[in-house]
């Protein structure tokens, strides 16, 4: 895969945006998108959905968190789970898409799943 210089240095201040980001939880699908995370430098507290006994679980266990950054993937499962996710807490806790819209523009849509950041650990360490 090629990388450009802009692309590493947007992810880095990704990295960076999101490891600032105070009371705030990563949501993403599996254990393989916590690992891409912490590979690229992330260090903040993550919640795998499947952890969790279906949605309403997961809904109810996350509720108490004040921003939820939501990084599900992006193909049907993952828009799915984001839309539903939405329905059910948009009005008990604020959901944060943003970092989900950043990773599309900085990896100009090549990146459709968060274990896929994986390929760019080599250009951030």
């Amino acid at each position: 895969m090629l990388v450009s210089e802009q692309e590493i240095r947007e992810l880095k201040n990704f990295v960076f945006q999101l490891n600032s980001k105070e009371k705030s939880v990563v949501v993403v699908e599996g254990k393989r998108d916590t690992d891409a995370l912490r590979k690229l430098g992330y260090s903040g507290r993550v919640l795998e959905f499947h952890k969790f006994k279906g949605m309403i679980d997961f809904t109810d266990s996350v509720a108490k968190y004040q921003n939820l950054i939501i990084l599900f993937d992006r193909d049907r499962k993952g828009r799915h789970l984001t839309w539903k996710t939405i329905q059910l807490l948009q009005r008990r806790t604020n959901i944060d898409l943003s970092f989900k819209r950043k990773l599309r523009l900085i990896t100009k849509g090549k990146i459709m799943f968060i274990e896929q950041l994986v390929c760019y650990e080599s250009f951030l360490v």
